[in-house]
């Protein structure tokens, strides 16, 4: 497998999971570890990174520390509205990526409540989230010091990632109705990966999550008290289009239904989490490239836009020449993409048809 990228989670047995099928668990036990040295370090790489482009905001993000999912198959028809009697076992937390230390995922709830809870609920996956920050989020998985701090973690906490922001992404596997894949040539002015080709895709909002509940908020005060587990699913969801709609400047009535393949782990930046879906979109490439060229509300984050028919994409690997020009992102949506194959059962609404 490519060294950038790895899969902490894919959901194969399901074709990947609609949102009525997750759920998250906040807590603040879930931040990040810290101490004084550790914090006067992310000031001053902040502050540099300021001075060098000081367009940056610091905006708060989820961060992801675990999850918890059940280990049977369950019928994608009516995985929504389970009523059977089975009694779903769940996976421990290493098990999904055995190139982290299972340390990481050491657990310190009752295997037996998590999976009385997937049950109880209905759901398949539970993702456990605290909040960090785009500011820590340069100041550890982005700073030249985190294999340091990986370090640090594990012999302080027995936790290699406790120290890190670890803040959770999306992304989106967006296919046309003339089954071509979307993608898009990063601007040299992003902060990374400028000049790959990427997938269109961003992060959840902590900040949109507080205005859709009405709550007010400054955005680097936000705690887990405004926040509900049921609306940071729907943001968790509804992002990835967002995004979507900002870079490509395809409106939402013309996206199909999220569906969730699994998490991919960017070790570019230390391990960095984006949770990747496939989404169906109802116009052909050739409309949705006209909409592009139109411009949307993040068009100065791309330079063009490409589409490669999906056929090639499930056959791409590192032997691709196409391979060398993906940003770690695209690389590990498409890993999952290959994995699960969500496409290959009607899991998605359809979207609209002009």
């Amino acid at each position: 497998m490519d060294p950038e990228v790895s899969l902490l989670l894919h959901c194969a047995d399901w074709r990947g999971l609609r949102r009525c099928q997750v759920q998250v668990e906040l807590s603040e036990r879930y931040n990040r570890q810290t101490d004084l040295v550790l914090e006067n370090h992310i000031e001053e790489i902040w502050t540099e990174r300021l001075s060098k482009a000081p367009w940056i905001f610091n905006g708060a993000k989820f961060r992801l520390h675990s999850f918890v999912l059940a280990s049977h198959k369950n019928d994608s028809k009516d995985a929504c509205n389970q009523t059977d009697n089975k009694e779903p076992s769940t996976k421990q937390k290493g098990d999904c990526c055995p190139a982290l230390p299972t340390s990481e995922w050491a657990g310190e709830e009752d295997p037996a409540l998590a999976s009385k809870s997937v049950k109880q609920e209905g759901c398949v996956l539970i993702l456990r989230l605290g909040l960090t920050s785009y500011k820590d989020f340069l100041g550890t998985n982005w700073s030249v010091q985190a294999e340091e701090l990986c370090r640090r973690g594990q012999v302080e906490f027995g936790d290699p990632l406790c120290l890190l922001a670890q803040p959770l992404g999306v992304g989106a596997v967006l296919c046309t109705v003339d089954e071509q894949i979307v993608f898009i040539r990063r601007s040299q002015r992003v902060a990374e990966a400028g000049g790959l080709l990427d997938i269109p895709g961003g992060h959840p909002e902590p900040k949109v999550v507080c205005e859709n509940l009405g709550v007010k908020f400054c955005e680097e005060k936000i705690d887990m008290v405004m926040l509900s587990p049921d609306a940071v699913v729907t943001e968790l969801f509804s992002s990835v289009c967002a995004e979507i709609r900002d870079e490509i400047n395809v409106p939402l009535i013309f996206l199909g239904e999220p569906v969730l393949m699994g998490i991919a782990l960017n070790h570019t930046s230390a391990g960095r989490p984006s949770a990747e879906f496939y989404i169906s979109c109802s116009l052909t490439s050739d409309q949705v490239k006209s909409l592009y060229l139109k411009g949307g509300a993040e068009a100065n984050e791309s330079t063009d836009i490409f589409f490669v028919s999906k056929k090639n994409v499930l056959q791409l690997n590192q032997k691709s020449n196409l391979w060398s020009e993906l940003c770690p992102s695209a690389k590990g949506a498409i890993l999952l993409y290959q994995t699960v194959k969500p496409d290959g059962q009607d899991l998605t609404e359809q979207p609209h048809t002009p």
